[in-house]
């Protein structure tokens, strides 16, 4: 946890790819902690292709069957259904020519939202933002993208910085030339250490 908080967790993330898979990740750990699910982020990439929407695109009934089989993961039919759904709504978006990254970074105008959190109590669950791209996303056919999970995975991705202002990621982040994730880079979590 400890590793991801200070590599991962609040980094600018623009390729659509690796939002896509931080985005079926952050479907899965809902009801869950987020320790479960960096556990088995590995798990998840490999039942599912490493996030290729093309491939999970295109999972059938026995596909989806062998998954649900499948210790490595978070065995919950509805979340390995959305995930193959979401597959294919990311699909019909950017085989419109549409970047995903553009459509999720509108939500904060582009850029990073900095706030200035003393404590972990006033961190919200939701905002008004992940309220409208919750909205937007389901007006696309996403499933498991509701406002607290939206929420999430604009933590996780860089378009809002939640760490406290006593983090030692806090001022780094809201550097003038922040760190980012390297498009190479498909792993895809969501929450802080």
């Amino acid at each position: 946890m400890i590793a991801y908080h200070d590599r991962e967790w609040g980094v600018p993330v623009h390729d659509d790819r690796q939002l896509f898979g931080k985005l079926v990740l952050d479907g899965f750990q809902a009801g869950l902690s987020w320790a479960i699910i960096l556990r088995k982020r590995d798990g998840f990439l490999d039942a599912f292709d490493g996030f290729a929407p093309e491939r999970m695109a295109r999972y059938d009934a026995r596909r989806i069957a062998r998954i649900l089989k499948n210790p490595d993961i978070v065995r919950n039919r509805q979340k390995v259904a959305a995930a193959v759904t979401n597959a294919r709504a990311f699909l019909a978006m950017t085989g419109a020519g549409e970047s995903f990254a553009s459509f999720l970074w509108q939500f904060v105008g582009g850029k990073p939202k900095h706030n200035a959190w003393k404590t972990m109590r006033g961190v919200p669950a939701e905002t008004n933002e992940s309220v409208a791209m919750s909205k937007a996303l389901v007006e696309r056919g996403f499933r498991f993208v509701g406002p607290t999970i939206c929420y999430a995975f604009m933590q996780a991705t860089g378009m809002v910085n939640d760490h406290l202002v006593t983090c030692h990621r806090y001022a780094t982040l809201t550097s003038p030339a922040p760190d980012t994730v390297p498009s190479a880079d498909r792993r895809g979590p969501s929450r802080p250490g």
